[in-house]
């Protein structure tokens, strides 16, 4: 069995789908993130950066049960143990994990701070927002010209597409405009398509919050981006 620490987010999605992919059983154990939840020393204990998602596998017959965060190392360790989803030829398992450490690197960090200063900020810094929207602009071209010629990101569907999904397909979020980037558009669709997909991205919908700047409380803006966060 393994246990999921999740909420809606979109590394928190990555490891559902991934999960849905697998046909493994799991359960979520919900870490709100608005309460405050990740910074319970239990879940320090697990993942220490105070971030979801995290995991614990109880599936080892030899071994105690393994922690793991950091939504990309979750992602390898699955596919690498369950020998799906990367490749063990040299060349496509190396494309895949170039793509995955681009996802992790690039597109998470730099598309998260661009949805952050566009719509969870209190105030509008317009260099900010123009040097996130134009950094997201170029990662999409990025994507968008791997996909030129391909299905997926390498070529055979993996762990690299699960991981950049979540981040790409809420490109509004991101001030993009999806009609600029074609090969993504329709990569979206071919992976929307599949029911481990539709049903990973479910996992607690409901509860994800979008929003604006106002429609977070002080103490949620103190727990997510302020003094909670930082001193914690």
């Amino acid at each position: 069995m393994i246990e999921l620490y999740f909420w809606p987010t979109y590394n928190g999605w990555k490891i559902t789908i991934l999960l849905e992919e697998l046909g493994l059983d799991y359960k979520i154990i919900p870490v709100d993130i608005m309460s405050g939840q990740q910074f319970d020393p239990e879940f320090l204990n697990i993942s220490p950066n105070n971030r979801i998602p995290a995991l614990i596998d109880h599936g080892l017959k030899s071994e105690e049960p393994i922690a793991i965060f950091e939504s990309g190392a979750i992602l390898l360790y699955l596919a690498e143990k369950h020998h799906r989803l990367i490749s063990d030829k040299p060349r496509l398992r190396s494309q895949t994990l170039q793509w995955l450490f681009f996802q992790v690197a690039n597109v998470g960090p730099m598309l998260g701070q661009c949805h952050h200063f566009l719509n969870y900020a209190t105030e509008q810094i317009p260099y900010a927002i123009d040097r996130y929207v134009n950094e997201a602009s170029r990662l999409f071209r990025v994507v968008n010209q791997r996909l030129q010629d391909r299905t997926f990101l390498v070529d055979e569907y993996s762990i690299a597409d699960i991981a950049t999904l979540p981040w790409l397909r809420n490109w509004e979020n991101q001030g993009q405009d999806i009609r600029n980037f074609p090969n993504i558009e329709a990569w979206l669709d071919r992976l929307h398509q599949r029911p481990a997909v539709q049903r990973g991205l479910a996992i607690m919908a409901a509860q994800e919050r979008q929003g604006i700047a106002a429609d977070y409380d002080e103490k949620e803006r103190s727990i997510l981006w302020g003094d909670r966060q930082y001193t914690s």
